[in-house]
């Protein structure tokens, strides 16, 4: 169905803002800028209205486990933005989380 696929899409969007939140919330704790906490706040929040929002669309018990595509999300961040190191373990772990969550969704 059309509206499932735009439900799935705002359940990435969704984890999305909260990773990206939590990105200018590091950036800020780096530099102190204001901007960047406001920024984070903005896109956390949005993330939660989202999340509030496909609680009444979605099963909770698919909801609530989408959540861990956060880890996907903050992996991705942390090679792009960060640059820190992904060892294959790391990667091992979010293919995991990815495999489970579209065990959920079939």
């Amino acid at each position: 169905m059309k509206s499932d696929g735009l439900l799935y899409l705002l359940l990435l969007l969704m984890t999305l803002l909260g990773s990206l939140g939590s990105v200018f919330f590091k950036g800020y704790t780096a530099g102190k800028q204001i901007k960047l906490l406001l920024i984070g706040f903005l896109s956390y929040g949005l993330g939660a209205l989202l999340n509030i929002y496909l609680l009444g669309k979605l099963p909770y018990t698919l909801v609530m486990p989408a959540n861990a595509l956060t880890f996907l999300w903050a992996l991705l961040f942390a090679k792009l933005v960060f640059k820190e190191t992904i060892g294959i373990r790391k990667i091992a772990g979010v293919a995991f989380i990815i495999s489970g969550l579209l065990l959920l969704i079939w």
